[in-house]
């Protein structure tokens, strides 16, 4: 499983035109579901993304997490986030895994970051969707339950 990770001062997300999620300050998170992955890397996801200390603290050092500072998140699928650029020009997608598959664990990652007791709005799971973030940095960070990056 892969995440972008950004911090921002607000960010929404139109569902085929349709406002679906919003968050002020906070975490804007792209998520991308891979072949033959479970909920432990759903788990390890949702617990990175609820941890990481990516917010400043009283000495401007990256020292808080989006729990502490009271933000929530706003979390939109994205299988592109698999996508295979080394060959050709035109990306494969073959990594990602099934819609159903992925829509499930995809679920469970923000039903896990809510179990950590985080405010969590979403896109809709296959709509065509319009996103707008306002990265506060920017600060982006890059997660794969794999560790590959």
């Amino acid at each position: 499983m892969r995440a972008v990770v950004q911090r921002v001062s607000s960010s929404s997300v139109l569902s085929d035109g349709v406002l679906t999620g919003r968050t002020e300050a906070g975490l804007m998170v792209l998520i991308g579901v891979e072949k033959g992955d479970t909920e432990s890397d759903a788990k390890y996801i949702a617990d990175k993304i609820c941890n990481i200390r990516i917010f400043e603290d009283d000495e401007d050092k990256m020292n808080l997490s989006v729990k502490d500072i009271g933000g929530s998140i706003l979390a939109v699928s994205q299988f592109t986030l698999l996508a295979d650029a080394r060959k050709g020009r035109r990306p494969g997608f073959s990594a990602a895994e099934l819609p159903e598959q992925a829509n499930q664990l995809y679920s469970r990652c923000c039903s896990m970051m809510r179990e950590n007791g985080l405010h969590v709005e979403e896109g809709v799971f296959q709509t065509h969707m319009s996103v707008e973030i306002h990265n506060d940095g920017p600060v982006t960070i890059l997660l794969d339950s794999r560790k590959l990056f």
